[in-house]
């Protein structure tokens, strides 16, 4: 195989699954401080994680769980995993997920759908189950594993081999103990189970996709394979019915009472109080969170949020301290803050991301007024610290006294890591991410009435003697994501694209987290309208500063959202947009499911005209510039029908277009390397002939 040096930037990009692999992460921290847990690849272009341990006196690694060695041929995954990889976007194998108990003496993992664990005090890895197991955690004591295997909840007891269903029916259209789909892509919420914090029960959700409309997703390139038929909750239809139950390891059995909610946001069983239920009714305007009596299934409020439009779910919260205080996030005057009872944590100003840790005192991230970065903070008696001390995007692990800080930074490649013990470094954890060798000719901007966050990127080496760019937006531009964020790896692919002859403007608009509630709900009815607004805006001021930018030349790309707003783009101001590159674009958002779409625009047979004014499909007659669409035939998130209902509307107006079907390609953008290298140029050389940019070759490689 090529050494990954000699490669040019696409097939590097490729090969390093966007250059992630090699870098350490899911770290957990023993409770005594000694040491933390840890998935890392071999190298930076190895995709099997194998499983980790640092010693925090010595800072020695070592690797405790050789995913290579266990399975040292191809992974062969259960169909709900490989479901849960996609929700997730986890593109990597090995060891992907573990879980240990409370005394950092056991772990769990799956290979290749087998469940093993290993013994943390002899290094002792044991095979439990052959085969098809999803998600196994043990128990906070270290006596059982509890897992999934053919949509049946089983426990096992690790002394004896016992291992039981605890629940599990016949019906195909049931499981235990496995989140629904609405729940893994849009609410973030990951497990279907959650233990007793003694060990003695479980906690399990029961979903029923049984009155969820069917869709179908056939593979054309292979016409002899049958076609995948799955559940999808699109927006106007029914969800999966969710219900829950707790399961004593007795044998005893007690469901918890039905509410008027829709949506199960999430679940916290701690020492300090009683099981809390975040839930949502269907039109998310509310959240309640509710305390579970585990001896009769009976609920109470302990909370409840409200807003006009939507109630936001932020990771890590509700949950109790140790002493029984309600830990949440709040909306107070547009800020999310953070709350410990009714006592504000949080200042006002500074918006609370995800709550990490929560102890005798509290770890979380925020965003101070620059939404550009996000930092670590910790709580120490009534005041908070800034953990991370430099400019940067840090994720946080552990807890206040033990935290594991994981740093991007616009001045290096790839994240760095520390663990620190009250809040002073303690040791590094190697990363093994491969370097692209870019560095972004970056101009850090602030632009336009709202102050739109944005980054401006030229060609390295560009001098204005040389001529005016053409321009080349590269936005994602809708709710829950952010792209203008001071991480360097954030901007390899613009960079690229630059390199190419392009200016590139990546802005963020309203609706995009970091900046409070007010900007996030300004989208509210108005996705069209408010995020392709902000990208004209940003242009237009770009232009304003930038005379080398050629507004007579203008594309814009983008996937998913993104490639819904480029194709928005040149539909409805043909005017500003000269081409488009529509990746896997939401067309129709009744089409959509329901938790996302119906937070933004409402149930469509009651909005019947907002989903005709957002849609793309109501505006193909309007088409006067050059637009591909580019989508996966295997997407069942944004399901392949939006580009071709997109596409037949298109060609009953006679407006010409090109479509480019990917075969066995999800929503997650192709990873084997000439694909994904291949689709990368034809982009671009598409872009550059409708721009009539014929004087520079996509061929150039300056990577």
């Amino acid at each position: 195989m090529t050494d990954v040096d000699d490669l040019p930037f696409l097939r590097k990009q490729a090969r390093t699954q966007r250059f992630t692999l090699g870098a350490p992460k899911a770290f957990r921290v023993a409770p005594d401080g000694s040491r933390v847990l840890f998935l890392r690849s071999e190298s930076g272009t190895d995709p099997r994680h194998s499983l980790w341990s640092a010693d925090l006196a010595t800072g020695a690694e070592t690797k405790v769980v050789d995913a290579a060695e266990l399975l040292p041929g191809e992974e062969e995954l259960p169909a709900e995993e490989r479901a849960r990889r996609e929700r997730a976007r986890e593109t990597g194998g090995g060891v992907v997920h573990y879980g240990v108990d409370a005394g950092f003496t056991v772990a769990a993992f799956t290979l290749s759908g087998k469940l093993y664990t290993l013994d943390l005090a002899s290094g002792e890895v044991t095979l439990r189950v052959d085969g098809a197991v999803i998600d196994p955690r043990p128990s906070p004591t270290g006596t059982h594993v509890a897992y999934v295997q053919d949509r049946r909840l089983h426990v096992m007891e690790l002394a004896t081999g016992d291992d039981r269903v605890l629940a599990g029916e016949d019906d195909e259209d049931v499981s235990w103990g496995l989140a629904e789909f609405i729940a893994a892509e849009e609410m973030d919420r990951t497990r279907g189970y959650w233990w007793a914090p003694d060990g003695a029960a479980l906690l399990a959700e029961r979903a029923d996709r049984g009155p969820v409309p069917r869709w179908t997703i056939a593979d054309p390139a292979n016409p002899q394979h049958p076609a995948n038929v799955v559940a999808y909750p699109a927006a106007g239809t029914t969800n999966a019915l969710v219900t829950l139950a707790v399961l004593g390891l007795d044998g005893s059995r007690v469901d918890v009472a039905p509410g008027e909610w829709e949506y199960l946001a999430s679940v916290h069983w701690s020492a300090g109080g009683a099981p809390l239920l975040a839930v949502e009714p269907r039109d998310q305007t509310r959240l309640d969170v509710l305390a579970l009596d585990v001896t009769d299934g009976s609920t109470s409020v302990v909370h409840t949020a409200t807003d006009q439009h939507w109630i936001d779910i932020v990771g890590g919260v509700p949950a109790w301290t140790p002493d029984g205080r309600l830990v949440t996030e709040r909306m107070v005057d547009g800020d999310h803050r953070l709350y410990v009872g009714d006592d504000a944590v949080t200042p006002a100003g500074l918006q609370l991301r995800a709550v990490l840790d929560v102890g005798d005192e509290l770890l979380f991230s925020a965003s101070d007024e620059d939404s550009t970065q996000i930092h670590v903070y910790r709580t120490e008696g009534g005041s908070i610290h800034r953990v991370s001390t430099v400019d940067g995007v840090h994720h946080g692990a552990g807890s206040v006294a033990v935290t594991v800080l994981s740093s991007w930074s616009l001045e290096h490649s790839g994240p760095r890591v520390s663990v620190l013990r009250d809040g002073a470094e303690a040791v590094a954890i190697a990363s093994s991410t491969v370097d692209p060798d870019i560095v972004p000719n970056l101009t850090w901007l602030t632009l336009g009435e709202r102050g739109l966050r944005a980054a401006l990127l030229l060609p390295r080496g560009y001098e204005p003697s040389e001529g005016k760019l053409p321009v080349l937006l590269d936005p994602y531009g809708g709710p829950h994501a952010q792209r203008v964020l001071q991480s360097r790896n954030a901007f390899l692919t613009s960079q690229w694209l630059a390199d190419q002859g392009f200016a590139v403007l990546v802005a963020d608009g309203r609706g995009t987290p970091g900046r409070g509630a007010v900007w996030e709900r300004e989208i509210h009815g108005r996705l069209a309208d408010v995020t392709l607004q902000d990208q004209v805006d940003a242009l237009q001021a770009a232009a304003a500063r930038f005379p080398e930018l050629d507004v007579e030349r203008v594309a814009i790309r983008g996937w998913s959202y993104g490639g819904y707003l480029s194709a928005l783009a040149v539909l409805r101001r043909p005017d500003v947009f000269h081409a488009a590159v529509a990746g896997a674009p939401v067309t129709d958002w009744s089409l959509y499911d329901t938790h996302y779409t119906e937070r933004y625009l409402g149930q469509p047979q009651d909005e019947v005209a907002s989903y005709a004014h957002n849609s793309l499909i109501e505006s193909a007659g309007e088409l006067s510039r050059a637009l591909l669409i580019v989508h996966g035939l295997a997407d069942d998130n944004v399901f392949v029908a939006h580009s071709l209902r997109l596409s037949s509307a298109l060609l009953a107006k006679g407006r010409s277009h090109v479509f480019l079907p990917l075969a066995g390609a999800t929503h997650m953008t192709p990873q084997a390397e000439e694909v994904a290298e291949n689709l990368m140029r034809s982009q671009v050389d598409w872009i550059l002939r409708e721009l009539s940019v014929v004087d520079k070759s996509v061929e150039k490689e300056t990577a």
